[in-house]
């Protein structure tokens, strides 16, 4: 049985309360809120132990779930790990670029998994591309939110586009070349919109846009390669197929394309999407990893990855602002 400690229960964190719950073989001991009111609301609903010393439940869990501000994820993911536990912690791994090298380091160091909540990862859109040769030379992505005060402390980049900076990361598998971003801070003091465009050393292009001002809410990944062109809806769970030539899935169809080359058949195949849990899938994953001494779907090594493109990508938007002022 593995215990598990959870620091943060806000929002998100009530998300793998609940999910904590579900998951055979995990037992949660506690966690730690310095809010009051939400503590006392979380510890009556759940029936569960509030601690009131970091370390304490620090010592009494063998997985550490960090579902904190970013801000504190440094802090507690040292401490954690200095003391062998198991880390899982929320996207992004850490504020700043030396914070993550040092808990990559610290992890190496303690010989202990470590997850980050990139939860698109286990997006069932995304999954059903699984066994799908990936090899696109150019990638579109859109995602919008409308505005939310939560998660404002850091900027679009690291809010929101850092998902898809890894989802991009993970399909491309290529060293970055340049990267061109320009971005607005609307609402906040930081980008509220940005649009990045990002080239890799294998000559794949990836144009992404984030905003968190929008009126309505887009998750969305179009990839081109050679064959085929694949969509992926993370926000609708849907996935599209569509290939130069004769796809093997029984769900697709087809039809004739005029080109100069020919006549070409098309086929459009769009895979059966599962009802799945994101958040349980990815908690599920880590303590298998765990349990069957894996490397985690998501280490700190590709939070880190993510991590350092995002940076380089907001250091580009400072550069450009304060050239234009």
């Amino acid at each position: 049985m593995l215990n598990v400690g959870v620091f943060g229960v806000g929002h998100l964190g009530k998300f793998h309360l609940n999910n904590w719950k579900e998951i055979a073989g995990v037992n949660i001991v506690g966690f730690f809120d310095p809010n009051n009111e939400v503590a006392k609301e979380v510890a009556e609903k759940y029936n569960l132990k509030r601690f009131l010393d970091e370390d304490k439940l620090l010592d009494a869990c063998d997985i550490v779930d960090i579902v904190v501000p970013t801000d504190h994820h440094f802090s507690i993911c040292m401490r954690a790990l200095r003391k062998g536990k198991h880390v899982f912690v929320e996207k992004p791994l850490a504020n700043t670029m030396q914070e993550a090298k040092d808990i990559m380091n610290m992890a190496r160091e303690a010989n202990v998994k470590v997850q980050v909540g990139h939860v698109e990862r286990f997006n069932p859109a995304f999954l059903a591309l699984k066994d799908v040769n990936i090899k696109p030379m150019f990638i579109e992505v859109h995602r919008l939110a409308q505005f939310n005060p939560r998660g404002t402390e850091v900027s679009v980049i690291l809010d929101l586009m850092i998902h898809d900076i890894d989802i991009v990361l993970s399909i491309v598998k290529s060293g970055v070349k340049n990267i061109h971003a320009s971005g607005v801070a609307v609402m906040t003091d930081t980008p509220d919109i940005a649009n990045v465009r990002i080239e890799f050393n294998n000559g794949c292009v990836a144009n992404l846009t984030s905003s968190r001002i929008s009126m309505k809410k887009m998750r969305k990944i179009r990839l081109f390669q050679k064959d085929a062109y694949i969509g992926i809806d993370f926000l609708e769970k849907k996935t599209e197929i569509i290939k130069l030539k004769e796809a093997k899935d029984t769900n697709a169809f087809f039809f004739d394309l005029e080109t100069p080359n020919g006549t070409k058949t098309i086929s459009v195949c769009t895979p059966e999407i599962p009802e799945t849990n994101a958040i349980k899938m990815e908690l599920e994953a880590f303590v298998d990893s765990i349990l069957n001494n894996k490397t985690p779907v998501v280490s700190e090594i590709d939070g880190y990855l993510a991590m350092e493109v995002a940076h380089q990508i907001i250091e580009k938007i400072n550069n450009t602002n304060r050239q234009s002022k």
